[in-house]
C-alpha cells in the first residue's frame, strides 16, 4: 500500500469514528430531553422541568396546599436532578418541603445554604431558593402542614399520617422561598 492510500484509509476511519460519536452525543441529548419531559414520574427522578416560568414573586404559597405533589429541579453538578415530593404551605403561606429518611436521599446532599432551585406546581415552574430548617419550633409547624396537608391530598405513594402523629426522627424540610 502506498502512503497516500494508508492516508486515505486512516482518514475515513477517522471520518466514521467523529460521526459515530457525533450521533452518540445527539441521540444522548434527545433522549435526555424526552426523559426530561416525562420524569420524574412516582419515585423515578428526573431531568429539566418544563412548563411557564413564573416572572411574579411569590410570598403566599398557600395553593401549594391543593396540589399532591410538587417536583423539585436542583443542579447536582452540571445535570439538572429533578424529583417528586410533599410540599406543603403553613397557615401563614410559608412553604416547606418534606423529606422522609432524607439523610439516604442523593437529592438532599447536593443541597446546601441558599440553594437556587426550580419548583413546579400545576404545570407553572417557580425559580426558589432552598435551605434545610433546623429549628425544631419552625420543623414542627412543617410537620404539622404536611399532616394537615395529607388527611386531604393523600395517594398510595403518599398515605395520610394520624391527625396527631409526632414528627419522624429522621425526617428533614427545606424551607422554600421565591427566587424572584
Amino acid at each position: 500500500m502506498t502512503d497516500s492510500l494508508v492516508s486515505e484509509k486512516s482518514s475515513r476511519t477517522r471520518n466514521i469514528i467523529l460521526a459515530l460519536a457525533a450521533a452518540a452525543a445527539v441521540a444522548a441529548i434527545a433522549g435526555f430531553l424526552i426523559y426530561s419531559s416525562i420524569c420524574p414520574c412516582d419515585r423515578t427522578p428526573g431531568g429539566i422541568l418544563f412548563g411557564d416560568r413564573v416572572e411574579e414573586p411569590v410570598s403566599d404559597w398557600s395553593f401549594a396546599n391543593q396540589v399532591p405533589l410538587c417536583q423539585l429541579q436542583i443542579y447536582a453538578g452540571i445535570r439538572p436532578h429533578s424529583i417528586n415530593l410533599n410540599c406543603m404551605a403553613t397557615p401563614t403561606g410559608e412553604l416547606y418541603l418534606s423529606c422522609s429518611f432524607c439523610d439516604t436521599k442523593y437529592w438532599a446532599g447536593k443541597v446546601g445554604a441558599d440553594k437556587p432551585a426550580r419548583l413546579r406546581l400545576n404545570g407553572m415552574v417557580y425559580p426558589v431558593v432552598l435551605n434545610r430548617e433546623q429549628n425544631p419550633a419552625l420543623m414542627d409547624q412543617a410537620w404539622a402542614a404536611r399532616v394537615s396537608k395529607l388527611q386531604v391530598m393523600s395517594g398510595p405513594l403518599n398515605p395520610a399520617p394520624p391527625p396527631d402523629a409526632p414528627r419522624a426522627d429522621r425526617w428533614w424540610t427545606f424551607r422554600v422561598v421565591s427566587a424572584i
